[in-house]
């Protein structure tokens, strides 16, 4: 990967205004609030967080989507360089061709009145990428091949589809343009099992092939295991953590990323990890607490986390955290890891002593009695 990342932002703040509050200041929803981050070229970029946290409204902000109300944003992909947050409208339109969202309702996001194959030669055809309808149509087959869509589905209307195909054909339209950026929206969170694993698949086989740059945004943190590569966590709008995916998952160090992944369902029916359950709900982006915004949820919260608000602290390589007790920490959670390990290593040793046992008794049930002496012969 280069050393210049693909996307950079520095102190972003997104805000939006709130009708009504009567008279005096009007209420403030503070979305994305002071985010650092960089996104590196060629990368899986995963975004997790609970619903409410800001991570939608930050995915748009990457694509000016939606107004920026403080910061610095850069996109540089060694051809074009965008200073987003200050970008002017012509610059704008060419940025569209090289950033692109996939939509999270296959269902919504395709109009019922549009065959296929206009759906997925629309941003060719409004942002002139294309000279000719013949190119047009070269354009759109060669990207619904990628995509796994016949060329017979290219006739038909997004009614004819399930979920999984609907959402294949939401990905060949934000690709058709050849962008270098691509945000994914929860684009599997509406979709089956076993149709997610195969639309990550199609992502990963895509990325590769085309060299893209994913930003994937989830609140699933298995998904995002299964297919990212660093990954970020987001709450109240800001970042509290932030690593490459299996550092993080090996070693959490804020409480709040433990909890997010204690929370993951172990198909071990002898797990006896302590699920970290978190109490009560995401507080208001209008009105966020002092200090740490995770200290009126957080079982360690002293009383400085209700005075200071923590910046992001180097943990370890690539590793960042944002608390003030994360070295503390790091020992409570050894400590409780172990003893998690413990009780599941006799669990474990208790159900193998209980079936030997039991398969013990059944062999004793199965000997064949001894012959009487003497009767032999009889």
């Amino acid at each position: 990967m280069s050393d210049t990342p693909l996307i950079s932002v520095r102190d972003l703040s997104v805000h939006f205004g709130v009708r009504g509050g009567g008279l005096g200041k009007k209420p403030v929803v503070r979305a994305v609030e002071g985010v650092d981050l960089d996104i590196e070229k060629g990368s899986f970029f995963g975004l997790v967080g609970e619903s409410g946290s800001g991570k939608t409204t930050l995915g748009r902000a990457l694509l000016r989507a939606v107004p920026i109300t403080r910061g610095d944003l850069t996109y540089d992909d060694g051809e074009k360089k965008y200073d987003l947050a200050a970008i002017e409208k012509g610059d704008l339109k060419d940025y569209r061709t090289r950033a692109q969202l996939i939509f999270q309702d296959p269902y919504a996001a395709l109009s019922p009145r549009m065959t296929v194959r206009d759906i997925i030669a629309e941003p060719l055809e409004v942002m002139g990428i294309t000279a000719s309808k013949a190119e047009t149509d070269e354009r759109v087959r060669e990207i619904a091949a990628k995509c796994r869509l016949n060329l017979e589905h290219l006739r038909r209307f997004p009614h004819a589809f399930s979920g999984g195909q609907r959402q294949r054909i939401s990905i060949a339209r934000a690709l058709v343009s050849r962008p270098r950026f691509v945000v994914a929206d929860e684009s599997v969170a509406a979709l089956d099992v076993s149709i997610q694993a195969d639309v990550l698949n199609l992502l990963k086989d895509i990325q590769q092939e085309m060299g893209l740059t994913f930003l994937f945004i989830s609140h699933d943190l298995s998904v995002v295991a299964h297919v990212c590569d660093h990954v970020a966590v987001m709450y109240l709008g800001r970042l509290v953590e932030t690593a490459p995916t299996r550092e993080l998952f090996a070693n959490p160090r804020h409480p709040y990323t433990r909890a997010l992944l204690s929370a993951i369902p172990s198909l071990d029916p002898d797990d006896d990890s302590v699920v970290d359950k978190l109490e009560g709900e995401i507080p208001s982006p209008t009105n966020p607490p002092p200090g740490c915004k995770f200290q009126t949820r957080c079982r360690f919260a002293i009383d400085r986390c209700r005075t200071e608000e923590p910046l992001l602290d180097h943990a370890a390589h690539q590793h960042n955290v944002a608390c003030h007790r994360w070295q503390e920490l790091v020992e409570v959670f050894e400590a409780e890891d172990a003893a998690a390990k413990e009780r599941s290593d006799k669990r474990h040793a208790a159900t193998a002593k209980a079936e030997k046992a039991k398969a013990s008794g059944k062999n004793k049930g199965k000997t064949k009695p001894k012959s009487k002496p003497g009767s032999k012969g009889k």
